[in-house]
Formats: structure tokens, sequence, C-alpha cells
């Protein structure tokens, strides 16, 4: 269970958290582990920060050890440390408070930032997020300078996140919303959200036009910058919507209730988090919000540990995207690098090592590993293919997969599985 409150200042460039959380580990325990990944460098280098400033665990005040892990400031790493007073054994409850400063810096290409001229500021995974994997423990992958996401989070019950914002500004967040609560004497708004199962969270607070739709029994709540944006919001909804459709007919039902989607200007892509999306404010975002839409079912509904595993949801949100878009050839790995093909399985790290990291990550995984889910797809069949997918879905909701849920969902699709294989994301022989 976890419990979120955010102060956003009125000029938007800083917001103080805390945080609650309740857990009840699978394996016993002598510390807790929260990752601070607005530190990470790709967010860290525009001056984003997140500064654990307080912890205490079942009442008692603990001083948490911070470890840089990847992160270019050392007094703002990636890693916080919390000893327990006494180890935790298997199914006992603990509960930690925390808080926290957050810092955005402004031309930040990514999930954490701010808009000055705009008035527009944006943090997704911005507080201690919890590291655990169930039945492996905690996850200390160590941030690498490439731009995509390292996180790993099992689900959580989100029993309020509320954000506290001066009173002019609209806020969108992950869940449904609860509650609007405003203060004349300080002229802010508090606005709460809540959802069962969630695994990361999103904010968006600024001078934004909203627009509000329903799709298929999912509320959409969109918003741009309320200067404009280069497509105009009807139109990002209209995208969405469609999205959605063709989506829930390929994968299954839409797992959350409320869609909220920022259109940001300075963003040159698109991030997700359970429930929410970000887009940038594209003049053409043709295969950008399938892609982004995907994500709901590959890393919302089913998560991966995504610096260990990343094509578990980049290579099927691209696999899905290209499905529904109808851009299944030419084929990617006809023009993919010939240092990166065959690599698709390879962590984060690995994509580190390379001249250009993120161009090589995104050819090795989006690229080559969507590639290799569509020729899988045709060598198993299409129809046996999907059935297995969501089948795999169904059995992996809500749990952190791993590539042997994969094989053993296309464990009857021989000629797929062997299509895995040679493209490295799956080992040894089918």
């Amino acid at each position: 269970m976890v419990e979120l409150a955010f102060d956003v200042k009125d000029d938007l460039r800083s917001v103080t958290g805390r945080e609650s959380v309740t857990f009840a580990p699978d394996l016993a325990t002598c510390e807790l582990v929260f990752r601070a990944w607005p530190n990470k460098p790709a967010t860290a280098q525009t001056g984003n920060s997140l500064v654990v400033t307080g912890v205490s665990v079942d009442g008692a005040r603990v001083t948490p050890r911070v470890l840089s892990a990847g992160a270019p400031d050392h007094r703002a790493g990636t890693l916080v440390e919390v000893p327990l007073p006494a180890c935790v054994r298997v199914g006992a409850k603990v509960t930690a408070e925390l808080t926290f400063k957050l810092v955005l810096g402004s031309g930040t290409d990514e999930r954490v930032g701010v808009a000055p001229k705009e008035q527009i500021a944006w943090f997704a995974t911005a507080f201690p997020l919890l590291a655990w994997e169930r039945g492996r423990g905690w996850a200390t992958d160590p941030a690498v300078d490439v731009n995509g996401e390292m996180a790993t989070s099992e689900t959580f019950d989100l029993r309020s996140l509320k954000v506290v914002a001066p009173s002019r500004y609209q806020v969108l967040a992950t869940g449904s919303a609860s509650s609007v609560t405003s203060n004349p004497a300080s002229g802010t708004t508090e606005h709460t959200f809540i959802e069962s199962a969630v695994r990361d969270v999103g904010v968006t607070v600024g001078r934004l036009q909203t627009l509000e739709r329903e799709v298929g029994g999912v509320r959409l709540h969109l918003g741009a910058p309320r200067t404009g944006s280069r497509v105009p919001l009807a139109e990002w909804a209209d995208r969405t919507e469609q999205s959605l459709r063709r989506l829930t007919a390929l994968l299954g039902p839409v797992p959350y209730p409320d869609l909220w989607i920022s259109v940001l200007p300075g963003v040159s892509d698109g991030v997700e988090v359970p429930g929410a999306i970000q887009f940038g404010d594209l003049s053409d975002p043709e295969g950008l919000v399938s892609h982004e839409v995907a994500h709901l079912w590959f890393y919302s509904l089913v998560g991966n540990n995504q610096a260990r595993d990343p094509w578990l949801d980049e290579a099927f949100a691209s696999y899905a995207q290209r499905i529904v878009d109808g851009l299944e050839s030419p084929r990617w790995d006809e023009h993919i690098p010939h240092n990166t093909a065959g690599r698709v399985g390879q962590p984060m790290s690995y994509w580190a090592r390379f001249n250009g990291a993120s161009e090589a990550y995104v050819q090795g995984v989006y690229e080559a590993g969507g590639s290799a889910l569509l020729e899988a797809r045709r060598r198993g069949g299409e129809r046996k293919f999907d059935e297995a997918v969501r089948a795999y879905l169904r059995t992996n909701a809500h749990r952190i997969a791993v590539p042997a849920d994969v094989r053993i969902a296309l464990s009857g699709l021989p000629d797929a599985l062997r299509v895995l294989v040679n493209a490295g994301a799956l080992p040894g022989a089918p």
C-alpha cells in the first residue's frame, strides 16, 4: 500500500513530497531499497534531482544510505538503502515514511521536467520507488546513460495520491480522480487520485487546455499547453481512441478505468506510466500513440525489470504498435546495423557501451525485437500466437515477468520460439 503527496511550488520548478509505504516481503529482509530515478544521467544532466530528506520505519527515525548507482552526482544517487531496526520475516508488514524534495529542470526531453514559458511541469517515476521483485528481492541495477526506463516495481495499492498545486493550474495524474478541495487562503487546490493496482505514477501540472472522452468504458483525460499544440488536442484524442479500440481487440480489456494523457512542450517522444502517458508535442505523432498505449499491457499490466529485460515491454509494445497501425512490413531487421542484430534480450548496461547508446538501444530492442515478435507471429500462426500472448498477459497480470514466462506462453509454438532464440531474446534452444 502506498500513499503519496506532492506539494507543487508556485513557479513549478520544485516539489516537496511525502510517502508512506506498507510492505510485506515474500523473502526475509533487513533493509528497504528505494530508487530515485530522476537522478539517472539522462534527467540529472538537465538539472532534475530527487533527494530523500527524512525516513522513519514503524515510527522510528532511521538514516538512509544513498549510493550513486550510476548517477552523475553522488549527492543525489539513484539507490537509497534504508536499514531496518529489525529484520522482517516473510509476510510480516513494515511501514516506512519518507519525505523528499524534487527539483525540475527546464529543457528536459524526458519523463521529468518543466517548461517555464508554457507554465507546465511534469514528473513520472519521481518519488522514492520501492524496488522489490517477488521471488528475487531488491533490484539494484545501476542507472546507465541511455534514454530509456530502468525501473523495477511490483504493483501496489495506491491508497491516495494527493497533488497540491496553485489553483490557477490544472492537474493530471495516475488513477481515478477522487476529490478536489480548494483552499482560498493559500490559493491552492488539493487533487486526490486513487487506484487499486499500479506500479508507478505520473503527474502533470500547469496551464492546460483539457478534453475528456469515454472510450469503451475507459475515461480519457487529455491536457496540452494552453498556448496550443502542433496537433489539436481533439486529434490526439481521436488517435488514442483508435489505438485503444484496436489494441483491445488484439490484447484484451484495457487494464485501467482512467487514462491521463499529457502533450508536453520540448519533449520529442513518449513515456508510459500505468494509466498515464506523456506525449511530446509533435507535428507528426504517427506510430507514437499506439506504441505508448500498448504499454498499458506491456509494463503496466505485466511488468518487467526494465534494466535487465527491457525487451519484455519495449519490443512487445513495438510489435503491438506495428500490428494495429498496419505497419507489419517491410521488415525492420533488414535495416538494423550488424552490431545490434541478434541482441534483443540484452540488458540496458549492454547498450550503454555503444557510441550513440540510445540509438543502438532503439535499433536492437525496439526495432529488432518488434521485428522478431512479428516474425514469430507469422511462423507460429497469427491466431495461435495472439491467443498465446493474451494468455501470457492474463497469467502474468500484476506480476514482474521474466523471459522464461514468454517461453512458457509460447511452448506450443516451437517455430515461434525458434525465431526468438535466434534473435537473442530467449536463451538456449527451443
